[in-house]
């Protein structure tokens, strides 16, 4: 997994949008402004990603790529390794993970123009 894989599967997802409001290293997805994914632009290492709760705690005691999500919310936000004991395929569904949690977040109305 890279940066740019990362970042061209989640800009094809209906709307989301890319930004760096933590400064310009950090890059961070919104779908309809609401955070589900971001990494490191310099230091691609790893991703936070959002995750229901017991989900969460199955994948970090599965998988030692699987951790707390660093400076987030460790109980609905996990950072993913890239390139580790998570292939590329398995990373990428708890993208779309993410991405469904926040979309089911939304209200009723954001969420028709996505589902």
């Amino acid at each position: 997994m890279d940066l740019e894989h990362l970042r061209d599967y989640c800009l094809k997802k209906r709307f989301v949008t890319e930004h760096t409001p933590f400064g310009p290293d950090t890059l961070v997805f919104k779908v309809h402004n609401k955070m589900f994914a971001l990494c490191s632009i310099d230091n691609f290492t790893s991703a936070n990603l959002k995750c229901d709760p017991e989900l969460a705690q199955e994948l970090r005691a599965n998988y030692i790529a699987v951790k707390p999500g660093y400076h987030m919310n460790k109980v609905h936000w996990n950072t993913v390794d890239v390139n580790q004991d998570v292939d590329d395929t398995h990373f990428l569904q708890q993208v779309d993970n993410s991405y469904m949690l926040v979309v089911q977040s939304l209200p009723k109305k954001l969420q028709a123009t996505i589902l």
